[in-house]
């Protein structure tokens, strides 16, 4: 099936559920397990199924499907969060003493998740200086089990050259971790580029209305765990499954595998099926909505890099923009609906502004179908320090504006009159 094919039939039978034509909402906690000996080999992992929600449900599932088929991976997992998505995606594969490297232009969330929730777990993240590979090569170890990445960064939009990057962590034998969320697999495949794993916070595009949080990881199945050598989580016994080795039991799908049978057993992040069935709902609408949202946002920046009352615009289509070769590389049908922007008078004009819009919301939100304001430096980005900041590419007057699906021409006007009003 080609890509909108997928976004409406992928990882869905109707025959296996009563013939229903939408996916159905699983609202149980447990299942039954038919007889003894199935309950046996359901616990110990010799047979699929699912056992509770916390681990598996259908509805889970056929979200964790169609995004996997979508993303060209060989499964997924899904979780309560983005945040809880990443996290797992992570703790699969480290443990205390070891490190991360990471790209320094990360959401703010995930800024301090690394530099202090992960620190209190003995897990060291290094950031990059950069957005060069030779920045990220200065940082690895041979304690160093990954790299992490955001492609569009939130808020920054930088680009790193996923190609390149992903050579960089195979020649060192780690996998890539590319954070997805703001192109979605409509505008770009990270697994096509020798990205290992995505990781996607759903809340944002893929369910693309504002009302339903999750986060998912997929995993390309590419990268050989055994012959790096550094995943005795995969490679050898737990004794939580009587000594099960992942790789040797599930060969291609050991990390997919682990991340539910352990990770998310243990932790608990599971996503409530009412939550799936929104976000698969959501998902029918992809293409449209990621191409709707990337025209208008283009529209959008290209009239403010025109207003005079505009210090700066940053958004990766505009050719003058340092990242529009490789955003031509990356996402040939668009650059998504962010665009950063700088507000003439600093953080006095920037409240002025918010203040007086009336389409956009104001809030923390990206993705919607409404259009959202967002002030990093009082809300995102608020719990880090100058140094983090300045790191992240966050300023005082630093606008982040999600594009929605409204008439972009209403938008502009909305934009203008609280530009006009910013400045008296």
């Amino acid at each position: 099936m080609n890509f909108d094919t997928k976004l409406l039939h992928a990882g869905f039978n109707p025959k296996e559920h009563n013939m229903s034509i939408n996916v159905p909402i699983y609202p149980t906690t447990a299942f039954d397990f038919g007889d003894v000996q199935r309950g046996a080999d359901l616990f110990d992992l010799k047979t699929a199924g699912d056992i509770y929600t916390r681990l598996s449900n259908p509805t889970n599932n056929i979200l964790e499907n169609r995004i996997s088929e979508l993303e060209g991976g060989l499964g997924a997992l899904s979780f309560s969060s983005g945040q809880a998505a990443t996290t797992a995606a992570i703790l699969n594969i480290t443990s205390s003493g070891d490190e991360i490297v990471a790209a320094s232009t990360l959401y703010g969330g995930t800024c301090n998740l690394f530099s202090t929730t992960f620190k209190k777990l003995g897990i060291n993240v290094k950031f990059a200086k950069g957005d060069d590979v030779k920045d990220f090569e200065k940082e690895i170890t041979s304690k160093t089990r990954c790299i992490f990445m955001e492609l569009l960064s939130n808020p920054a939009l930088n680009i790193i050259d996923i190609e390149a990057l992903a050579s960089l962590a195979h020649k060192y034998s780690i996998p890539l971790i590319v954070d997805n969320t703001i192109p979605t697999p409509y505008l770009c495949r990270p697994f096509e580029w020798g990205a290992d794993i995505i990781v996607h916070s759903t809340t944002k595009y893929l369910s693309g209305h504002g009302n339903a949080m999750g986060g998912v990881i997929v995993d390309s199945g590419n990268f050989d765990w055994e012959e790096a050598g550094k995943f005795s989580e995969l490679t050898t016994p737990d004794e939580s499954y009587h000594g099960i080795i992942y790789t040797k039991e599930f060969k291609k799908c050991a990390y997919i595998v682990k991340a539910r049978a352990q990770i998310l057993r243990d932790m608990g992040s599971c996503p409530s099926p009412f939550n799936s069935y929104l976000t698969i709902s959501g998902l029918e609408t992809l293409s449209l909505r990621m191409q709707r949202h990337s025209d208008s946002a283009l529209k959008v920046a290209r009239w403010l890099q025109d207003n005079e009352n505009i210090a700066w615009v940053n958004y990766p289509k505009l050719e003058d923009n340092k990242y529009f070769e490789l955003s031509k590389k990356y996402c040939p049908l668009g650059a998504s609906s962010i665009i950063g922007f700088g507000i003439k008078g600093g953080a006095k004009a920037g409240v002025k502004f918010i203040e007086s819009l009336k389409i956009p919301i104001f809030t923390t939100n990206i993705g919607d179908t409404r259009s959202i304001i967002t002030y990093p430096y009082i809300t995102t980005h608020r719990q880090l320090n100058e140094e983090q900041m300045k790191a992240c590419g966050i300023s005082d007057d630093f606008m982040r504006l999600s594009v929605g699906l409204e008439d972009v021409d209403d938008l502009i006007n909305d934009l203008d009159c609280a530009i006009k009003a910013s400045v008296k």
